[in-house]
């Protein structure tokens, strides 16, 4: 028989990673797949899971935008009614939202084998909330699945008590599997691609306005789909949007990946842009002052600058790096993470779990 597993997501990049590894678990996987709703903008969740072709969701359990610990609590609640209705045999989790942590202290309440996707990763920035998420979940998983070599090593050192894998980026999986049928940009002439999203990018009309100035300092044409919270925060506080710079709507993950793939540079603070860009050999300019995807700077493909404009302005201009080795894995990370799962739970003892 199958295993169940009752499957979390809350956000773009969540929903981004479900689309293959639902494909990978079509035959040997009952897969329940969770929408938290963290994501209630029409345009950050439904019209991906539709861009995607993933299949809809069994539950939207509709937490919308709470307080961090709020946020949490109410989605855990809830994804613990689904364990107990559905009773599966894993919970699996992704990256480091509200929905991953939430996933995770329902799963380990239940008595539920966890499953971390995304696993070991690090920014070491105590004003991050993904950062509490994820090191929670990592100390929390039965199994976790390491993007790259790099937060393999994260969670050894951290000596973490679940088993350790290295499976490559089901994020990777995505863009090598659609980058020969990707539809045409529709965009002509060099530009600069950037978004912005972070809290600590977004939180504060100083630190927004040095983003902003980043951006000026392109000193060419910037496309910017603007995030809801970012844009909401520009308006809140009247802040120019310097000249050159197109704000947009968000638009859908395959029109951002024609977006970057004809990019000559991407601006971002998003963990998943970084590593696209990469993917596509496009420079990255990331606009925080650390970064989880270690790799992608040590290679020279990316650059930190926080929200200096000058060292942004700089970054824009060195020369692409020579090489780009396959760090992410080789677009087989769903079928691996399938494959390990269903070899977990099939090995794993039968156990009395007090479902709540």
């Amino acid at each position: 028989m199958a295993p169940r597993i009752v499957s979390i997501i809350g956000s773009r990049p969540e929903i981004v990673q479900a689309a293959p590894l639902a494909l990978a678990f079509t035959d040997s996987v009952e897969e329940i797949l969770v929408h938290t709703g963290q994501h209630y903008d029409p345009q950050m969740s439904d019209l991906q899971i539709a861009d995607l072709k993933l299949p809809l969701p069994e539950y939207n359990l509709g937490v919308g935008s709470l307080p961090n610990s709020a946020g949490v609590e109410v989605a855990q609640r809830r994804i613990a009614r689904v364990i107990e209705r559905e009773q599966p045999d894993a919970v699996l989790v992704r990256g480091d939202t509200n929905a991953t942590l939430a996933g995770a202290r329902a799963a380990v309440e239940a008595g539920v084998t966890l499953l971390h996707v995304e696993a070991g990763l690090r920014s070491y920035r105590d004003d991050m909330p993904e950062e509490a998420n994820r090191i929670e979940t990592d100390r929390l998983s039965d199994a976790l699945f390491a993007p790259c070599e790099h937060a393999r090593e994260v969670l050894v050192t951290e000596a973490v008590p679940g088993k350790v894998f290295v499976t490559g980026d089901p994020l990777a999986d995505v863009l090598l599997a659609t980058r020969d049928r990707l539809p045409e940009s529709g965009e002509s002439g060099e530009y600069v691609l950037a978004t912005a999203h972070r809290n600590y990018n977004t939180d504060s009309p100083q630190r927004l306005k040095a983003v902003l100035d980043c951006l000026a300092a392109a000193e060419r044409r910037v496309i910017f789909p603007v995030h809801p919270r970012t844009r909401k925060s520009i308006e809140t506080w009247g802040l120019d949007v310097p000249a050159g710079v197109e704000v947009r709507d968000p638009v859908t993950y395959t029109q951002m990946l024609a977006l970057e793939r004809d990019a000559v540079a991407i601006a971002t603070d998003s963990g998943g842009v970084q590593r696209e860009a990469y993917l596509w050999g496009v420079p990255c300019v990331t606009m925080r002052e650390e970064t989880e995807w270690i790799e992608t700077v040590s290679t020279g493909w990316n650059t930190l600058v926080g929200a200096d404009a000058t060292a942004f302005k700089a970054a824009l201009e060195k020369p692409r790096p020579s090489e780009r080795p396959p760090i992410f894995g080789d677009g087989h990370a769903s079928e691996e993470i399938c494959r390990l799962a269903v070899g977990l739970l099939a090995a794993a003892p039968t156990q009395e779990r007090s479902y709540v």
